[in-house]
């Protein structure tokens, strides 16, 4: 099974970029993020049309998860937001058998200092909980996680220190919500240089290669020993219109 994250920027304007890059790459599932469109706007016709089904939970220009599912993948169950609801539009889970998938678009957080920095930090707190009633069995967190964990994953991290994706505090926090869940990139690839966020306000980001790596695919331990391959790939990324963002890819035993 092909598994995709992407943080696709408003799947509106990305839909070019998006009905190109799944007819030639075929993910059984793709989880977004950001698609930022209230949901009578969704564009769920076009991805019908190419073979599957969507679930989706958004708001106008901001915020938003989904994700697309092969019809052959078979039947699942999606729900929005943590067990209270809250976050609906940036927390999807998806359970297929076995598999249990959280998707989430984690608060950026705008500064350290900004009211912003505790919801992204409850925020986690509110994962890890999910994280430790399902690690036991086969379990991906994966989407927009807004958070560099290591040095490796920022280029100059000696500038960001106070950055509200890379302090030492995020960075902290980050390592306790995942507990024992593994990296899926890092056990294929451990070039330190790898991104999966090239700023538009940077001259030629994707070329010089001057990045954040982001987005995440965490597995438990069971799913872990079933991953394949994982790797961003980079390709969207050069395309007209672009997503910030690039989808991140993996396959599984499943």
């Amino acid at each position: 099974m092909i598994i995709a994250t992407f943080n696709v920027n408003s799947v509106r304007t990305r839909l070019p970029i998006l009905e190109r890059w799944l007819k030639d790459k075929s993910p059984d599932m793709l989880f977004m993020q950001e698609t930022k469109t209230k949901d009578e706007f969704f564009p769920d016709v076009a991805f019908q049309e190419m073979g599957y089904r969507s679930y989706y939970r958004g708001e106008k220009s901001y915020n938003g998860v989904a994700v697309l599912v092969k019809d052959r993948a078979g039947d699942v169950d999606v729900t929005f937001g943590f067990d209270d609801g809250e976050f609906s539009s940036r927390v999807l889970t998806l359970r297929h058998g076995g598999l249990t998938v959280l998707n989430t678009y984690v608060p950026q957080g705008k500064a350290i200092t900004h009211d912003d920095f505790g919801v992204k930090k409850e925020f986690l707190s509110r994962v890890k909980k999910i994280i430790n009633r399902e690690s036991s069995g086969l379990f991906l967190w994966l989407g927009d996680l807004n958070v560099a964990p290591e040095d490796e994953d920022v280029t100059n991290p000696e500038d960001k220190h106070n950055h509200v994706c890379f302090c030492d505090e995020i960075r902290s926090t980050f390592k306790d919500t995942k507990n024992s869940l593994i990296d899926v990139l890092r056990l294929f690839n451990t070039n330190s240089r790898v991104y999966t966020f090239y700023d538009y306000r940077v001259k030629d980001a994707l070329t010089r290669n001057i990045g954040w790596r982001i987005d995440h695919m965490l597995a438990s331990p069971s799913l872990a020993e079933l991953a394949m391959w994982c790797s961003p790939d980079l390709e969207p990324r050069t395309w007209e219109r672009p997503s910030d963002h690039t989808p991140l890819v993996a396959e599984f035993r499943l």
